[in-house]
C-alpha cells in the first residue's frame, strides 16, 4: 500500500520539474526574440581607415571594394581585441539598397571563404577575399557585420557606398 504514494509523489515531483523547465525555456526565448541588440544595428566605436567597424575592440577593416556586374568583392581583416573568440563567414551579409541581404558567394573566380578563425588578445586576421551577390549594386551598399559576443550582442552595419 506505502508504494502507490510514492508512485504519485514521484510523478508528481517529475511533472513539477518538467513544467519549471517548459517556463524557463518559453521565458528564455521571449526574451532573446524581443531584445532590441538582437534585431537593431549596435553603433560602432571610432576606426580608421573607413570603411570599418569597432566592436567592443573587435575591428574590421573593408579594403578593395570592388563591383563587377552584380557582384561585389571586397578584402577584410580582423582585430580582435575583445571578449569574442573568433570571425566567422556567417557573421557577414551584404545589404543593398533593395535591403536584400546575401551572405558569401564562393562559386566565382576570386570568390573565396574561409572556415571560424579562433583568435583574440589583439591578434589580427586577414586579409582575406569575400564576394556577394546584390539584386541592386546601387548605393547604399551596406556590409553587416554580426560577431559572436554572447546571446544578446552585437550587430553593426559599415557603408561601403
Amino acid at each position: 500500500m506505502s508504494s502507490r504514494p510514492v508512485k504519485f509523489g514521484a510523478v508528481a515531483v517529475g511533472l513539477l520539474i518538467a513544467a519549471v523547465a517548459a517556463i524557463a525555456a518559453f521565458m528564455s526565448m521571449q526574451a532573446s526574440f524581443q531584445s532590441p541588440a538582437a534585431s537593431s544595428p549596435v553603433p560602432a566605436l571610432a576606426c580608421t581607415p573607413a570603411p570599418c567597424a569597432n566592436l567592443q575592440g573587435y575591428t574590421l577593416w573593408v579594403s578593395n571594394l570592388a563591383v563587377s556586374g552584380d557582384l561585389v568583392s571586397m578584402q577584410l581583416v580582423f582585430k580582435n581585441a575583445s571578449d569574442s573568440t573568433h570571425a566567422s563567414p556567417e557573421d557577414l551579409q551584404l545589404i543593398d539598397s533593395k535591403q536584400h541581404a546575401s551572405g558569401l558567394v564562393v562559386n566565382s573566380p576570386g570568390c573565396t571563404t574561409w572556415d571560424r578563425h579562433v583568435f583574440n588578445g589583439g591578434a589580427q586576421f586577414g586579409p582575406v577575399s569575400v564576394c556577394f551577390r546584390a539584386t541592386s549594386t546601387d548605393a547604399p551598399l551596406i556590409l553587416r557585420w554580426s560577431p559572436d559576443f554572447g546571446l544578446f550582442c552585437c550587430q553593426t552595419e559599415i557603408k561601403l557606398s
